[in-house]
């Protein structure tokens, strides 16, 4: 847990979505890479929507979404005080509307009981405590391995859900069942897109989605392929077409089945 505040020379400032973005990051401790970017680009949100991140760290997902689609209502839960206020200052840095809140997701305050939301999005932690060796720094485990349970997160996304909205989670490819299994007891017309580091190899981790009330089918999308080749070749970025514009230009990510753009499989 980090409670005390990061001091200005433990913190730099790094450039997000082609420089359309700039966050305040602690030079050791939980750093942003392209997950909670491509966990934002997934988000249908529309101008004028009201929109949740459970455990937004330095709301690097809450912060990009934001500057994709002007005019969203923003709000972020963070359990940590010294990323609570890292979250303050990127919205207000980047000119975004929106609030903070200071709370444990296993005991969320009035404040958040008292809204609801068009979407929800989360990252939550990839591992379960006690099932690797710990980072050294405390307030990166704790956003790499937290004590509440996927269903915990998944529960209350749900609760906080209007009526049609939708929750969104990024989450390794192995914790795939458990996440579903929760989904599926809270929400409807779920739907998986796998995100594979190459073509022809085995996806890492995978966006998921459930709606609110929703009623239709399973969908398994094609797998979303980050990189160009079948290997690593040479230094400097690989990203195929979708993630280079997702992660560089702020362009969203459809989840529709029916959306093949370049760079699935």
């Amino acid at each position: 847990m980090r409670a005390e505040p990061f001091a200005e020379a433990d913190l730099d400032c790094c450039a997000f979505l082609g420089g359309r973005l700039r966050l305040w990051q602690p030079r050791h401790g939980y750093r942003a890479g392209i997950d909670p970017v491509l966990l934002a680009a997934s988000i249908p949100a529309r101008a004028g929507q009201r929109v949740l991140e459970l455990g937004c760290g330095a709301a690097p997902a809450l912060c990009c979404l934001g500057v994709r689609v002007p005019g969203l209502a923003l709000t972020g839960v963070e359990i940590q005080p010294a990323y609570a206020a890292l979250a303050r200052r990127n919205l207000a840095q980047n000119g975004l509307t929106g609030e903070v809140l200071e709370a444990d997701l296993a005991a969320p305050p009035a404040a958040l009981k008292a809204q609801s939301f068009d979407h929800v999005l989360a990252n939550p932690p990839y591992f379960e405590e006690g099932q690797r060796s710990a980072a050294p720094d405390a307030g990166r485990e704790l956003a790499l391995a937290g004590p509440l349970p996927l269903a915990g997160w998944v529960a209350l996304a749900a609760r906080r859900l209007a009526p049609r909205g939708t929750a969104t989670f990024v989450q390794r490819v192995e914790r795939l069942p458990e996440l579903l299994a929760a989904l599926g007891a809270h929400l409807g017309s779920l739907e998986v897109l796998p995100l594979a580091p190459r073509a022809g190899r085995a996806p890492r981790l995978v966006l998921a989605r459930g709606r609110k009330g929703g009623r239709a089918a399973f969908r398994l999308q094609p797998p979303l392929v980050l990189h160009e080749g079948a290997t690593h070749l040479e230094d400097g970025e690989s990203y195929t077409n979708v993630i280079q514009a997702a992660l560089r230009d702020g362009a969203p990510l459809a989840f529709a089945a029916d959306d093949r753009g370049k760079g699935r499989v």
